[in-house]
């Protein structure tokens, strides 16, 4: 799906700011998405990816800036959503003068967005940006709380899966509970080993085979192609991959009974909550669960908190996740729509 404007989404209000960056010097092509910057600075991090065209980035750097939005108003965070994306250059290339690059980028919105890491980026990344922006998070910081985000990531969709396993499963506990993983990178892997060690049982697909085999290896977990992910016969699906994976292709194949990862953008579209809804699948939206990453890096960001403290703070996505499906029940709508419509609600100036 491409956008039919260069300023935002179809039928959303249009993004604040849209800046493409280039650096022929390094082979940068970025784009800097500032969706809302109502309640504070934009945050959001950047991803490093290989894009089948330049309008394929411009709309994932739209999708994604928006969900930020939404994902830091649910969290209740003191910034604005915005995401950045770089599209990966063929070839070589000199990745710290590339991110150095990004960096001028940032700094030229003069801390209207703040940056971290995503898919594809890495803390060394962030690392080396500092010498060109204070916008940048998402590093380890000797004697102070930051660094890589992604337990953090996967600990709220982990509080999250149980949250739903008693709620929509009816089940106590996650032992026994058949739980798919649809990619295992950083916050997959860490998810894995959460459930893992709750008593769930994996299936798992990525197409890295080392690291299937490690699954299968190290947690007992049952292997399917990445073509069957999907239709995996579970309990709960756990989309950890890239986004737009619950499609109209995909969703009648769907046998799990709730759905909650941490993948971005798992919807292609609206619609595809409404079909989820229909089949009696529960969608547990993405940016509420996904959020204990931007909750990790934007503390790191104010110099706030410890590790203790951050984990309870993401744990209580868990909260939310219960009065979500609480506000569906006499919503008479779906938990997609409903969590827009109470993440909108809160994309207001903080006093």
């Amino acid at each position: 799906m491409t956008p039919t404007s260069l300023f935002g989404l179809p039928e959303q209000a249009a993004h604040e700011r849209v800046l493409l960056a280039t650096d022929p010097a390094t082979g940068l092509k970025a784009i800097l998405a500032v969706h809302s910057t109502a309640r504070g600075p934009a945050f959001g991090g950047c991803r490093f990816w290989h894009y089948d065209s330049e309008l394929a980035a411009l709309n994932d750097a739209l999708r994604l800036s928006q969900g930020m939005s939404l994902k830091n108003a649910l969290a209740d965070l003191p910034f604005g959503g915005g995401k950045a994306v770089i599209l990966k250059p063929e070839g070589t290339f000199d990745r710290p003068a590339l991110f150095a690059a990004f960096g001028r980028a940032v700094q030229s919105l003069q801390g209207a967005y703040i940056t971290a890491e995503d898919v594809g980026t890495t803390t060394a990344d962030m690392r080396g940006m500092q010498a060109v922006t204070p916008f940048v998070s998402g590093i380890p910081r000797e004697g102070a709380f930051g660094g890589d985000p992604s337990p953090k990531t996967a600990w709220g969709v982990f509080v999250s899966i149980q949250a739903g396993a008693r709620l929509v499963l009816g089940r106590s506990s996650l032992e026994g509970v058949r739980v798919a993983l649809q990619g295992l990178g950083a916050v997959g892997w860490h998810l894995a080993e959460f459930l893992h060690q709750a008593g769930a049982k994996l299936v798992v697909a990525d197409v890295d085979a080392t690291k299937v085999e490690r699954a299968v290896a190290q947690f007992g977990a049952r292997a399917v192609h990445v073509a069957e992910i999907l239709a995996a016969e579970v309990d709960v699906l756990a989309p950890c991959a890239l986004g737009a994976s619950l499609n109209e292709q995909t969703v009648p194949g769907i046998q799990a009974k709730l759905i909650a990862g941490a993948a971005n953008n798992q919807l292609a579209t609206p619609a595809d909550g409404d079909a989820l809804q229909r089949r009696g699948i529960c969608y547990l939206p993405d940016y509420l669960v996904n959020a204990g990453g931007i909750i990790s890096v934007a503390r790191e960001y104010r110099g706030e908190g410890e590790e203790t403290a951050v984990m309870a703070e993401v744990s209580k996505i868990a909260e939310r996740v219960e009065e979500l499906l609480q506000r569906v029940q006499t919503a008479d709508s779906t938990p997609a729509r409903v969590a827009d419509d109470w993440a909108r609600s809160k994309l207001v100036r903080l006093s």
